[in-house]
């Protein structure tokens, strides 16, 4: 071999020979004859006031009139010795022969003639005036074959790019048009990415890795009868991390890594979609062993006939038909695997889903408490500088329902909100001030607000926090706002455990806990407003559920309207008749109404308490979850080891200011009523 690697010579990379080149200089030639061919030896350009002086004084042996526009001068012998005709011309040699030594440019001809004629009756000279035409002869050719040559050589341009190339035959190959859009990543390109920057997803980096390594040692899994998978979907939520984990494969897998989206297959003009998979495909398997990475596959995946009301020809389930063919049919190279990544699942096609195609589907969830402890940790590398006390555990725990993307976003703006103060390093309250700037927006504190609007936000942000205290199943209450952020008046922030599963009870304990703002507003004013329109929206989706979705109304039943296929959101009718609907929706009411009114019974029996509470929250405008402790006492149902934390001054207070998710934020959108 080593011999074999000596006796080979470098190849010598010739430059290409390109025709257009000849094209461009012809081009050129007749440009610069036509341009410059008469520019040498020219005539001294003069004016016609200059010349009735060099005709006074008998220095014009003739003038020749070109094209009755310009004139060219022809001096006499004598004439050319004098200096002043060597000065106007530069070397200060006259022409010599025929050749003009001046020209110039006239206005009217008759009035030039005229002038003349005077000159020569009244100095008795003679200007011995000539008429000529002159023509460009190479500028001619050029105006008259330009437009052929530029039509023939559009012509030969079109006939190549149609005649070469890959994919779909030639129509497909207009101005590359059939041509696929994938990036190409192979072992000369840098892909840094890796399954050690991928914090969390065990399962999903465990099935991909097989992948991997099954195309770098495929005799391990041969040996035994196995196959290797033809395909895997990724799954889950927006921003959990499954372009991550393809680009972490791109950079450990070390064959050949084609990316795209499927919206890259998505053209105007027709079969160019089908074009480009066959291109694309042709490319892989030239490149095989190699992988195909389609992001948001859901864009030409959609299950066929869904959409296409009319009939007519759709040019998606074109794209789709020959997908399908060319991850599994009669021409199917095994050596091409195609991962692709959706959150979508439930509306792709069956065919598409099927084993032999996609062999895998592999879920990626949002992450545990556990899983976002490491995605802190990785996304905490890059800042340069972080406070030593800085718990990722702590901060994990501040962050449920925090997807990857999320808390990368929160490590971004701790480290802005961090620069914008002046700190040294991206401290505790950089990350608790930045997730609360996600979840809840800026704060406005310029906001102009009346007292009696204020008064009523405050009571009912201390309504959703006294009865959020008073119920054994709701959500720990962590902090209570009324300062507006984003589009909120004010906000009470809540802890939630995270749940596989939910009761009953602790559904509708959190439902009263978000009606207590409306509550409090009967219970002290007596009155009630637009304010709530955030918590009403919250609790109707949240009986709906109950009712509609997990059977957890008696009346109703053991019954499920909620289809996780997601066909039936392109259907007209309801699944249930107009009596059942008429249920639902007085069985909604219902649970509603009943938790308003077991909202509304529980304040007005601690009437006392939430003044004091609301009191003390226009005073601070913050109040945290010691403030709570001080006026209501222990908890009635917290659990082991929550009623023993001491209480701390006000500065130890905001160390602690914690937001929940979006799904678990109690707001009150000043921009709501409006929309209402």
């Amino acid at each position: 071999m080593a011999k074999e690697q000596k006796n080979k010579k470098p190849e010598s990379k010739k430059p290409k020979f390109n025709s257009y080149w000849i094209w461009a200089g012809i081009i050129l030639i007749f440009l610069g004859v036509n341009f410059f061919g008469g520019s040498f030896n020219e005539p001294t350009k003069t004016t016609p006031a200059k010349f009735e002086e060099y005709l006074k004084n008998g220095d014009v042996k003739k003038l020749v009139i070109i094209n009755d526009q310009k004139a060219n001068v022809y001096l006499t012998e004598e004439a050319k010795q004098k200096d002043i005709h060597k000065k106007k011309n530069d070397p200060g040699i006259l022409p010599s022969g025929e050749s003009p030594a001046y020209t110039f440019n006239f206005g009217s001809l008759e009035k030039f003639q005229t002038d003349i004629e005077k000159i020569e009756k009244e100095y008795n000279v003679s200007a011995n005036v000539t008429f000529e035409r002159e023509s460009n002869m190479w500028g001619e050719i050029l105006l008259t074959f330009l437009p052929f040559l530029v039509i023939f050589g559009i012509w030969i341009f079109i006939m190549r790019r149609m005649s070469g190339g890959s994919g779909g035959g030639p129509g497909g190959q207009i101005f590359n048009i059939g041509k696929s859009k994938a990036k190409l990543f192979d072992q000369n390109t840098d892909v840094k990415t890796s399954f050690k920057d991928v914090a969390g997803l065990e399962g999903a980096k465990e099935e991909v890795q097989e992948i991997v390594d099954f195309l770098k040692q495929p005799e391990k899994y041969t040996s035994l009868g196995g196959k290797i998978p033809k395909g895997a979907l990724l799954v889950g939520p927006p921003g959990t991390g499954k372009t991550l984990l393809a680009k972490a494969v791109a950079g450990e897998a070390k064959v050949p890594f084609f990316s795209l989206s499927g919206s890259d297959f998505v053209e105007m003009f027709v079969g160019v979609g089908a074009s480009r998979v066959r291109d694309l495909f042709k490319q892989a398997k030239e490149k095989s062993p190699a992988i195909i990475f389609i992001d948001e596959i859901d864009a030409i995946g959609r299950a066929r006939g869904k959409n296409n009301f009319s009939g007519s020809n759709d040019e998606r389930e074109n794209t789709l038909n020959q997908l399908l063919t060319e991850m599994d049919g009669f021409g199917t190279n095994t050596n091409v695997i195609v991962l692709a990544a959706t959150n979508r699942a439930d509306v792709l096609d069956k065919a598409l889903m099927r084993a032999g195609r996609f062999d895998r589907q592999i879920y990626v969830d949002l992450p545990d408490v556990r899983e976002r402890q490491e995605i802190f940790e990785v996304h905490l590398r890059p800042l340069k500088k972080v406070a030593e006390e800085l718990d990722t555990e702590f901060l994990a725990k501040q962050t449920p329902g925090f997807s990857g993307a999320d808390i990368a976003n929160v490590c971004n703006e701790a480290a802005l909100i961090a620069a914008r103060k002046g700190n040294k390093a991206v401290g505790k309250q950089d990350f608790l001030d930045a997730v609360d700037r996600i979840v809840g927006g800026l704060e406005k504190k310029n906001k102009i607000i009346t007292p009696e609007e204020k008064k009523a936000i405050a009571f009912h942000e201390a309504g959703h926090a006294t009865v959020s205290w008073m119920l054994e199943h709701a959500a720990p209450l962590v902090k209570v706002t009324i300062v507006p952020r984003g589009q909120s008046l004010g906000a009470a922030w809540y802890l939630p455990e995270e749940r596989l599963i939910v009761r009953p009870e602790q559904m509708l304990d959190e439902m009263c806990a978000t009606m207590g703002g409306r509550a409090a507003e009967k219970v002290i004013f007596n009155k009630i407003s637009t304010g709530a329109l955030s918590d009403l929206e919250k609790v109707t989706k949240q009986a709906k559920a109950m009712v509609t979705i997990y059977g957890l109304n008696e009346k109703v039943g053991n019954l499920t309207y909620y289809d996780s296929s997601g066909q039936s959101e392109y259907n007209f009718t309801k699944p249930y008749s107009e009596k059942t609907s008429e249920l639902i929706d007085k069985e909604i009411s219902n649970i509603i109404e009943t938790q308003y009114q077991r909202a509304v019974d529980l304040l007005s029996h601690h009437r006392d308490k939430l003044t004091e509470l609301a009191e003390i929250l226009l005073e601070k405008e913050v109040i945290f979850k010691d403030d709570l402790q001080r006026i209501f006492g222990d908890r009635p149902f917290a659990k082991k080891g929550e009623n023993n934390v001491k209480l701390k001054k006000e500065e130890d207070q905001k160390e602690f200011p914690i937001n929940d998710s979006q799904n678990h934020t109690e707001e009150k959108t000043e921009n709501s009523s409006t929309k209402e």
